[in-house]
């Protein structure tokens, strides 16, 4: 099933993105080193919390299916921009806070979850990714 966004570019640098079935908005600027205010998401932030987010909604998933609360997840992530050739993402940085309470097993279970989103399958291989799972929370 495709999902078919529509935007428009609103000047500025900026753009406006509209999510067909809720009509969420969203809109990016340019980041300051990059001609932009950067005062908005960047395109590439997204795609950062794209993976963060998509990463916490799988293991969400399995949690419900296990009657696990995970409502203490939360996350912190870093983006890195090369600094030579093509402009794109080199490195991300996530560190999820997990719930201490969580058993062995399903730490395993929502780790290896997390990590085989579809978000994390569809970026390119050369993006280095340290993804770390903090149970102090």
């Amino acid at each position: 099933m495709a999902v078919i966004i529509t935007g428009k570019y609103l000047g500025n640098l900026r753009v406006q993105s509209t999510h067909p079935d809720s009509g969420t908005v969203i809109e990016t600027d340019a980041p300051i080193d990059n001609h932009g205010q950067g005062a908005r998401f960047s395109p590439t932030d997204t795609v950062v919390a794209a993976l963060a987010s998509c990463m916490i909604t799988v293991m969400a998933i399995v949690a419900d299916r296990n009657q696990t609360d995970l409502s203490k997840v939360s996350y912190t992530a870093e983006k890195h921009m090369n600094t030579e050739g093509p402009r794109r993402i080199s490195k991300i940085v996530i560190k999820l806070k997990m719930p201490t309470e969580l058993k062995e097993s399903d730490r395993k279970k929502l780790e290896k979850t997390a990590l085989t989103c579809p978000v994390h399958h569809s970026l390119s291989s050369e993006i280095i990714m340290d993804i770390g799972f903090d149970y102090s929370a």
